[in-house]
């Protein structure tokens, strides 16, 4: 009974790993399609408050993503007022976390100012400028540095900083 625990919950991890990976190659190409952003949808449905908060972190960026193409104004609202709760909720569970401080600040970066979601770029900038070089998986140094050089917020000297 012990082994098909052990076995069962090795399985859970790799999957997640591997969905982890996924979902970080698919999302920033998801701010120009609906229809990324509808796959990485369905491939984060399962995820809840339970979940691990960098998952927790996706999912809430992705409806945000779903407001940018939603259709009525109500749908637009619901879904980024959710998808900033789920971004908090992600980041007070691990605030220490680089990758949620990523994903915040691509949606306050990319919010329309109206919406007032831009207050943590600052705090979210300077935590990542001073953790890149700390972060472990090359694949999500990969990501952030490519999101830093693409970044209006990041000026020449910060964004050679992390090169």
């Amino acid at each position: 009974m012990q082994y098909l625990f052990f076995i069962a919950f090795f399985v859970s991890i790799v999957c997640n790993a591997q969905d982890l990976n996924t979902i970080r190659t698919q999302y920033p190409k998801a701010v120009e399609s609906a229809e990324i952003t509808n796959k990485i949808d369905a491939e984060l449905l399962g995820v809840g408050a339970k979940s691990k908060p960098t998952l927790l972190a996706y999912k809430g960026a992705v409806s945000t993503l779903k407001a940018k193409f939603a259709k009525t104004k109500k749908e637009k609202k619901e879904y980024f007022k959710e998808g900033i709760s789920l971004i908090e909720s992600a980041l007070i569970t691990d605030p220490s976390n680089i990758e949620i401080r990523y994903i915040r600040l691509t949606v306050q970066e990319n919010s329309p100012k109206f919406l007032g979601y831009h207050k943590n770029i600052v705090d979210d900038k300077e935590f990542i400028l001073k953790n890149y070089a700390n972060n472990s998986p090359n694949s999500l140094k990969s990501l952030i540095k490519d999101f830093i050089m693409g970044s209006d917020n990041f000026d020449e000297s910060e964004k050679k900083s992390i090169q």
